[in-house]
């Protein structure tokens, strides 16, 4: 697979080179940032009412200072989709002071096999 030679095809050539299925939905996080507590909780209650389809989180990043509102979508990770997407929360975060930083996807996921341990062996303690 060919990606553009920038940040989300960098991402995307790294996950099909691990192995993972990108024709398959996946649970992409995206982050937003703010430097404020009430406008970040200003902007996830207003995300919340919109017709995103999606899954959030708020809390304070200690390690940048910084409120992360972090937007979990299920999709096919392709390239314009993800560039979209990018976008639009951009576009919807500045709206309350803040500004995406980045998105990925958690290494193992359902149908990902790539990342099993194949050392382990199961047993009592084994909650499989």
């Amino acid at each position: 697979m060919q990606f553009p030679d920038d940040d989300n095809g960098k991402m995307l050539a790294a996950m099909a080179d691990a192995g993972i299925d990108l024709t398959k939905q996946l649970d992409v996080d995206f982050f937003l940032v703010f430097d404020d507590q009430r406008d970040a909780e200003s902007a996830t209650e207003e995300l919340a009412k919109s017709e995103l389809e999606g899954e959030m989180e708020l809390h304070l990043n200690d390690e940048v200072g910084k409120w992360e509102l972090i937007v979990c979508i299920n999709m096919v990770p392709e390239y314009q989709a993800i560039v979209e997407q990018e976008v639009k929360l951009n576009d919807f975060a500045a709206e309350f002071g803040g500004a995406t930083d980045g998105w990925g996807v958690m290494q193992h996921q359902e149908g990902d096999d790539e990342f099993a341990d194949d050392e382990h062996e199961c047993g009592d303690g084994c909650n499989h």
